[in-house]
């Protein structure tokens, strides 16, 4: 049986994000603990679409702190504000459009998902990305 610690991290982690193209990723479970699922803060800069992506194997779910924005679901657009919930199964296309204000969204996948492990996009990757697999 996989032994593993508890995790708690206190918020303010913002300075320590990973940034690619729109996005800030925090993540919120380090790499050596996360067992079978990542965790991120992910916030979306105002006035910024972002690149499509999908991932082969991880399950992801959102949900949206505060801001507001557009989620592209498989060319569908949702409108999204603060407390709504998305679950996109493997192979859903999806990417993000922001207006005004910063769109900021819990962001868990399972299994887990880094950006450099399944993560596939349709066309140039966001800067600051790099694929080591």
């Amino acid at each position: 049986m996989e032994t593993s610690r508890i995790v708690h991290r206190t918020s303010g982690g913002e300075n320590n994000a990973q940034r690619l193209g729109p996005y800030a990723l925090e993540s919120l479970i380090d790499e050596a603990d996360e067992l079978a699922m990542t965790a991120y803060r992910v916030t979306i800069a105002p006035g910024s679409t972002t690149t499509i992506a999908h991932h082969r194997k991880a399950e992801e779910i959102y949900f949206v702190l505060t801001g507001q924005g557009t989620a592209i679901l498989n060319g569908v657009e949702h409108a999204l504000v603060a407390g709504d919930f998305l679950r996109l199964p493997p192979g859903v296309k999806h990417g993000f459009v922001t207006k005004d204000e910063p769109l900021v969204m819990l962001d868990i996948h399972s299994p887990g998902s880094r950006p450099n492990r399944d993560v596939y996009f349709e066309g140039e990757p966001p800067a600051g990305f790099s694929d080591n697999r």
